[in-house]
């Protein structure tokens, strides 16, 4: 059966029209799944009975089972979800002042590679739906009784990869007659597919890009990430001006502070020169470590120091706050665990 959390509110509207009824009924549909949660089709009490029925044998609503739960010492949760088919993806809930945001995964696996990831350890399976995506905020929310206010796209997978269903979900989170959290709260982040770089910029999504740059030298970033062999810096950085061009929304930089390879001044110098005129931010990241990983975290005080030097020449820096690493749960540590066997 067809997953019905795969529907924008237009194509369900097209799907309602082709089973005979009306395009209104989609739209309260709509609003008892993503809007109230709902888990049975018999709980949308202001639609027929046929009707109901009607959607019991042709969709699914496509409900997740949490497979493990860990919390951190920071309160940070990790989710291990089977997606109903014998696989299983991490999804990540952390609190801050501004409310709860959630890092969702787009894909069961990754093919990008980066050495940094463990999610490279992680063979890649398939794309996840839109309504596979989605279901993670909505099980999240369900499991803890909160409402979420920011997503981002910063799980297992490479976004741009899945970029159809990715779109689509924002396009169903975003919807203000369903879940409704605005386009500003939503990030997507790319490790560097430029042609889908240049595809979002002309979606007017107005949600947040984040590239992960890591390096300031083709040479050193190609050791660490791959994709930088297809789509090097310069076709990158070409492609995030564009983006910003037509978005006039500031690009963040995520940069990974590796001990010894990409955490001195001489970097900070380069970085600054790359990025001198940008809409931008950079996201200092002290680096995780994974299992089997060749990186070492930065000390406290090169990752301050590389801070303070970007943003003394005119980049705007921070550190990224660390959440959940003493449960791998931290920037590039997903890698689901405990699969089904």
């Amino acid at each position: 059966m067809k997953n019905i959390k795969d529907y924008n509110l237009e194509e369900l509207k097209r799907e309602f029209i082709e089973m005979g009824e009306k395009p209104f009924r989609a739209e309260q549909v709509f609003k008892w799944i993503f809007e109230s949660n709902v888990t049975k089709f018999n709980d949308m009490t202001n639609i027929s009975v046929e009707l109901r029925n009607k959607l019991k044998q042709n969709y699914t609503l496509c409900i997740y089972k949490i497979l493990k739960k860990q919390e951190a010492n920071d309160g940070t949760k990790k989710y291990l979800f089977d997606v109903l088919d014998g696989n299983a993806i991490e999804t990540v809930l952390m609190k801050y002042h501004h409310g709860y945001s959630i890092c969702v995964s787009s894909q069961i696996g990754c093919k990008m590679g980066c050495k940094f990831c463990a999610s490279t350890g992680i063979q890649f399976v398939r794309n996840l739906t839109a309504g596979e995506i989605v279901e993670q905020l909505l099980a999240v929310e369900r499991e803890e009784k909160i409402k979420i206010s920011n997503v981002v796209f910063m799980g297992i997978g490479e976004p741009l990869d899945n970029y159809d269903n990715v779109v689509n979900a924002i396009r169903i989170i975003n919807n203000q007659k369903g879940i409704n959290i605005g386009a500003r709260h939503i990030s997507i982040s790319t490790s560097g597919l430029v042609p889908n770089i240049y595809k979002l910029a002309d979606e007017n999504i107005q949600c947040t890009l984040s590239i992960s740059l890591h390096a300031v030298t083709d040479e050193k970033r190609s050791s660490m990430m791959p994709i930088n062999n297809v789509y090097n810096i310069e076709e990158l950085l070409k492609a995030c001006k564009d983006y910003i061009e037509k978005t006039n929304r500031r690009i963040s930089f995520e940069y990974a502070l590796a001990k010894n390879n990409n955490d001195n001044i001489e970097d900070a110098k380069k970085l600054v020169k790359l990025l001198k005129g940008m809409i931008c931010h950079v996201n200092l990241i002290p680096i995780n470590n994974i299992e089997n990983g060749i990186y070492i975290k930065s000390s406290n005080e090169s990752i301050i120091t590389f801070r303070d030097y970007l943003n003394s020449h005119g980049i705007v820096a921070t550190i990224r706050r660390e959440l959940g690493s003493d449960i791998d749960a931290a920037c590039g540590q997903l890698r689901r665990k405990n699969l089904i066997s």
